[in-house]
């Protein structure tokens, strides 16, 4: 058989095993086996007719990229927990990057209104935050020290129960997606518009730039994956009303299984902004310096796994393919 024809015969099957693998989790194990012994056996071929050609380099570049999707990662339980961060979710997010954004953009628009509405209404930032909570923190500004709040009880427990409260709210943004979407965007309308009344207290009394230094070392990542839940939420809404080519219940629950993986991604994330808040944020007007660095830290560790990493990766898996089976078919 000549290689121009072995590969015109084959190709659009080893793209389908391509894909298959990129998206293993949502692929009955018993397909992915048969396409493992199916690529293997083509490799074979293509060995003893096709040794010195292109066509073999991908093919076992393919068959090695099936062994460790299939095999390596299966070994032991540290390697999936590895594979499932690495790998499993970032591909999960680049398919959902568009909820991302979408949660952002909801959420700046509530911060822009919780900041005007409360320019504009003396009462409001006291009727969204609480009364107490306001009072409170005027008399820490007055005294030199607005986010005085922070150093108040145990570093420990206030660490453990920052981190339930956390993830209690990204469970209720995840869940409240169910109810098409409006649930999700519900939980993001409402904490962007405390969040942009909160600032407005500051901005108004003059501190804004010291209390941020303290609030900003635990809310970039506390904010940052409130909108990456609000995003799942999202995801499980849209998926419902707009199904495409499958059934709403096959839709659903196949956007479902995404939806959890990254918020499960989020836990870490949210262990941490817990430790930042009840442990480093209290000591944030030591150092200036300590906490310009935690915040930048926490922008580039959030920025570069849910944006830069998948687009990264996903090209790289893109670029496996593409150029070999275009280089082949020239050579016929």
């Amino acid at each position: 058989m000549r290689e121009a024809h072995f590969i015109d015969k084959n190709k659009a099957k080893w793209s389908d095993i391509e894909h298959n693998l990129k998206n293993k989790i949502n692929v009955h194990p018993d397909i992915l086996s048969k396409n493992y012994i199916e690529i293997t056996n083509d490799l074979a071929f293509a060995q003893t007719f096709y040794p010195k050609s292109k066509t073999k380099e991908y093919l076992n570049e393919l068959a090695l990229f099936a062994h460790q999707s299939i095999y390596k990662d299966q070994r032991n339980s540290s390697n999936q927990f590895i594979q499932f961060f690495k790998n499993d979710v970032p591909n999960v997010i680049y398919k959902n990057h568009k909820m991302l954004l979408y949660s952002f953009l909801i959420f700046s628009f509530a911060v822009l209104i919780g900041i005007i509405s409360s320019h504009y209404d003396q009462d409001f930032t006291s009727l969204i935050l609480g009364r107490d909570y306001v009072e409170e923190t005027l008399v820490n500004i007055k005294n030199g020290d607005p986010a005085a709040i922070y150093k108040s009880g145990s570093q420990t427990g206030s660490t453990l129960a920052i981190t339930v409260n956390n993830i209690k709210v990204a469970f209720y943004a995840f869940t409240l997606g169910l109810f098409f979407s409006i649930g999700a965007g519900y939980i993001l309308f409402n904490n962007g518009i405390m969040l942009g009344a909160f600032h407005y207290m500051f901005f108004k009394e003059g501190v804004l730039g010291k209390a941020m230094t303290a609030i900003w070392m635990h809310g970039t990542i506390e904010i940052s994956v409130i909108i990456i839940a609000g995003a799942c939420g999202l995801m499980l809404g849209n998926s419902f009303m707009f199904p495409k080519t499958y059934s709403r219940k096959k839709s659903l629950i196949l956007k479902s299984k995404e939806a959890v993986m990254i918020l499960v991604s989020t836990i870490p994330f949210f262990m941490l902004a817990g430790f930042i808040e009840g442990f480093i944020t209290r000591l944030y007007d030591i150092n200036l310096f300590l906490s310009l660095a935690v915040i930048l830290l926490s922008i580039v560790l959030i920025v570069w796994y849910y944006v830069i990493y998948p687009i990264k990766k996903n090209r790289k898996n893109h670029s496996m393919s593409n150029p070999i089976l275009s280089n082949t078919n020239e050579e016929e």
